[in-house]
């Protein structure tokens, strides 16, 4: 459950409380503290929702989180259908600020979605929130919360990689933002399946539709669609290496003023010849 708050000192707050038998779940209670430290380590970050305080108070485990204007990105995205390349830019620049900090502080958000970000129109100010399944870098196999061979995340967003259960890297949330961003320009999502399971066979065994097919009449710039695709890699090793290299290329490509600036700049994303 999720309660508008008003603290004395630090103004309005969202408080989440566990609630029913996920409060008597072993697993569910770890899982929701650790979301309150990993919110602490993050730090203060303008494109993070702040966590001002966590814990339990007489057997309920509480998380207060700052309260952020606006609106999930997910209902932005559904109002307004896709959007201009600049806007989107802005968009994911502002999500890889959030997730640079977040990686150098060792944590792994495994569930990058536009339902996970929370969007001022006003400001088109993005911010993060939800480390509820995020997993630190740290982490000892042996003491995983997560079964081997079961993934967490949204299958929509998730990296392939992630789809065997196996603890996954920074690479990981660059496929997310990839395909944050791939929705973003065209309201639709890189893979079509029908059902669960269809969807989880494209994501193992087919490749993403390509950027400039996904709208009818609708082509991207090559340079963009290239910066997309390649977040969008099944192979680590063609796949973009940190968050901080695809989000500063997606921007670069997605606010370009004009073609000459555009000129060169596919060589010298991808080197010569590709």
């Amino acid at each position: 459950m999720v309660f508008r708050a008003e603290h004395p000192e630090r103004g309005k707050a969202a408080v989440k409380i566990l609630r029913g038998r996920q409060a008597q779940d072993p697993v569910a209670v770890k899982r929701f503290l650790r979301e309150g430290e990993f919110g602490v380590r993050a730090g203060a970050h303008p494109n993070i929702i702040r966590t001002l305080d966590f814990g339990e108070e007489e057997g309920l485990y509480y998380l207060a989180l700052e309260w952020a204007e606006g609106e999930p990105l997910a209902n932005f995205l559904a109002a307004s259908g896709r959007l201009a390349p600049p806007l989107a830019g802005r968009i994911i620049r502002q999500l890889g600020n959030a997730l640079e900090v977040a990686h150098r502080a060792g944590i792994i958000h495994r569930d990058l979605k536009p339902a996970n970000i929370m969007y001022d129109p006003a400001s088109q100010t993005a911010r993060l929130l939800d480390f509820g399944i995020a997993r630190s870098s740290e982490d000892n196999p042996e003491q995983r919360l997560t079964r081997a061979g079961f993934f967490v995340g949204t299958l929509q967003y998730v990296a392939p990689e992630a789809l065997s259960g196996e603890l996954v890297g920074e690479q990981a949330d660059v496929y997310s933002l990839a395909t944050i961003a791939y929705h973003l320009l065209t309201n639709k999502l890189p893979y079509v399946g029908r059902t669960p399971r269809e969807l989880f066979q494209q994501l193992l065994t087919q490749p993403p539709i390509p950027l400039s097919q996904a709208v009818d009449g609708v082509q991207f710039n090559p340079v963009l669609e290239a910066v997309v695709m390649k977040g969008l890699e099944r192979e680590l090793g063609k796949r973009w290496k940190t968050i901080t290299e695809f989000a500063s290329a997606f921007e670069a490509a997605a606010t370009a003023l004009d073609d000459d600036k555009k000129a060169g700049f596919l060589s010298r994303l991808f080197g010569r010849g590709t």
